[in-house]
């Protein structure tokens, strides 16, 4: 009797187990699978600010870093953010620009117009293949150190230079030493220590010993110069020789055709003489 009293317990127990567990298991499975699937958060790293915000130079400066110095300039410093230009909009009261380790490939004309009071730019480890002229334009008076190390940079134009007399390093480019490079390195104050490593990876000099050797040794044995003043020569002279050749023909053209024109006139006077007879104005 017991058991079969016990029995519909039993069989409703296990009804009831039969209902239940499997919304619990369910529940339990999808609260598992929340808690373990990671979620997407999205992250904002500074270079990829950076990127998103390529679009608006302006508002790239605020991922850059600021410090103000005691003397009340500003330090800012940029770098690894993976900029391809130069952000606009930096406070004029800047002394300290760190561009390192981006993706600049050109400085155009003017790009620190603005920071009249910048003492320190540094450049180095970008991808700088080209400076235009006027792209360093209103620092003459201010800047007095200038890292360009470990670009693309082929030449170095004194026009680019624009009157500059600041401490340079121009370590780790791939250099083709020419005129222009001889002719700019003296307004750069170079230290005597990196001079070894401003390698002239061609050259125009033909010699192969020109190649694979330090600026400073290369301007020493030869002038890079000297090629260049031989083709002014050369050109100047042809020149003047043209000039020349055509005034000879234009002094000859007008010597033919003014004969042409007298022989025509005397021929004309001749007929004139022929056909029509003079008066007599022999007194009676």
């Amino acid at each position: 009797m017991s058991h079969a009293e016990n029995l519909p317990l039993a069989s409703s127990s296990s009804s009831s187990v039969v209902d239940v567990s499997p919304q619990r298991m369910l529940f339990f499975l999808l609260l598992l699978l929340i808690v373990r699937t990671p979620c997407p958060v999205v992250t904002a790293s500074p270079p990829t600010m950076a990127l998103w915000r390529h679009g608006n130079r302006v508002s790239i400066i605020n991922i850059c870093q600021h410090l103000e110095t005691v003397d009340g300039g500003l330090t800012v410093r940029c770098s690894g953010l993976r900029l391809k230009q130069v952000p606009l909009g930096l406070s004029n009261r800047t002394t300290r620009l760190f561009l390192n380790k981006n993706l600049l490939t050109s400085l155009p004309a003017d790009s620190f117009y603005d920071l009249f009071l910048l003492d320190e730019l540094d450049l180095s480890y970008n991808q700088l293949s080209s400076l235009e002229a006027g792209c360093f334009s209103g620092l003459e008076s201010s800047l007095s150190f200038l890292d360009l190390s470990s670009n693309r940079l082929s030449t170095l134009d004194p026009a680019v230079l624009g009157g500059l007399q600041v401490h340079a390093n121009l370590t780790h480019n791939p250099w083709h030493c020419d005129c222009r490079m001889q002719l700019s390195v003296p307004q750069l104050v170079v230290d005597s220590s990196s001079l070894a490593e401003i390698v002239c990876q061609t050259s125009d000099i033909s010699n192969p010993g020109a190649v694979g050797i330090p600026l400073v040794l290369l301007v020493e044995d030869w002038d890079l110069c000297l090629s260049v003043r031989r083709t002014t020569d050369i050109l100047t002279l042809t020149t003047m020789l043209l000039w020349f050749l055509m005034l000879i023909c234009y002094f000859v053209y007008y010597i033919r055709q003014n004969k042409l024109f007298a022989r025509q006139h005397w021929d004309y006077l001749k007929f004139l003489e022929n056909r029509v007879p003079f008066p007599d104005f022999t007194p009676a």
